[in-house]
């Protein structure tokens, strides 16, 4: 099996604990998930399994969709409701969903953020969440990251039902606790769930207890020639060799023209088998393709 699975992540378990079980019910060992989702958060975990693991990159790196509740009053040391609270406000009456709107608002666009303290960086080769669990706190880089929406839902206080749109590498509960620090009153992220990552949504995803045996992770999986989400051009057989051997090639030897002048193209075969993930350059000759990760022999 070479391929993708979409899975709807229980609350309760890490994501980690996901692979595991996919391990067991498949007997596969080379499985990974593709970004992380914290215990108490639910939804949209891709999973790369065989040679698919080599492409997790490619879907790591993609936008991601949440929705969930900030709850207002509370601040936690980890920014969601699984950290130590720190202080407890009152949510005064004159916040309205058009106030908080409005606050969410000022954190869209390319903006920088400092992560939690309680995250899985490494700064001086340690993770941030064991500094933490030593009671220690450091100093972090801001990191920038585009926030793409940050909207209000509802308003029921004091929680805020809210959907925010992000690049990878952003910390929603960060989002909200500083949304909490502007409006004055504070917040932490109350409850999360992954709704989509790129073009994958959560209603294609399968409930991990859905996921037992390996005939039914084989019916859900979606083929390797099939799971990027990236532009992809064909060969023909007498050029498929020399990409198969990981060698460049110019673009007029594709059966059509380039979709793309410069990054990440998938080339395929004649009947679409995945041959190489390769990024594409332009040169004074036209755009040549450089094979990055080949998939010969599958």
């Amino acid at each position: 099996m070479n391929g993708i699975l979409l899975v709807d992540k229980p609350q309760g378990l890490t994501s980690h604990d996901v692979v595991d079980a996919l391990r067991k019910a498949t007997g596969i060992r080379r499985i990974g998930h593709t970004g992380t989702l914290d215990p108490r958060a639910t939804g949209l975990l891709i999973l790369c399994i065989g040679q698919a693991t080599r492409l997790s990159q490619h879907f790591s790196d993609l936008d991601k969709t949440y929705e969930g509740a900030m709850r207002l009053g509370v601040v936690t040391a980890s920014h969601d409701l699984d950290g130590e609270v720190l202080d407890e406000l009152d949510v005064p009456d004159t916040i309205t969903m058009e106030t908080i709107q409005g606050t969410c608002a000022t954190f869209t666009g390319d903006i920088e953020q400092i992560p939690p303290m309680v995250s899985a960086i490494k700064i001086g080769g340690k993770r941030l969440y064991k500094l933490a669990r030593e009671g220690r706190e450091v100093e972090r880089k801001p990191r920038s990251i585009t926030v793409h929406c940050f909207d209000v839902l509802q308003w029921e206080p004091p929680d805020a039902h809210i959907r925010i749109t992000c690049s990878s590498g952003a910390y929603v509960r960060t989002l909200c606790h500083d949304a909490g620090q502007q409006l004055g009153c504070g917040a932490t992220l109350a409850a999360l769930r992954r709704t989509h990552i790129g073009r994958y949504a959560l209603a294609d995803a399968t409930p991990l207890d859905a996921l037992a045996t390996r005939d039914a992770v084989a019916e859900r999986l979606i083929p390797i020639d099939e799971a990027l989400d990236l532009p992809e051009t064909r060969v023909a057989e007498a050029h498929a060799a020399i990409v198969c051997s990981g060698g460049a090639i110019s673009s007029k030897a594709l059966l059509a023209p380039c979709p793309v002048n410069k990054g990440w193209v998938q080339i395929k075969d004649e009947d679409g088998k995945l041959l190489a993930v390769a990024m594409a350059q332009p040169t004074a000759m036209g755009t040549r393709l450089h094979p990055k990760r080949v998939f010969a022999g599958r």
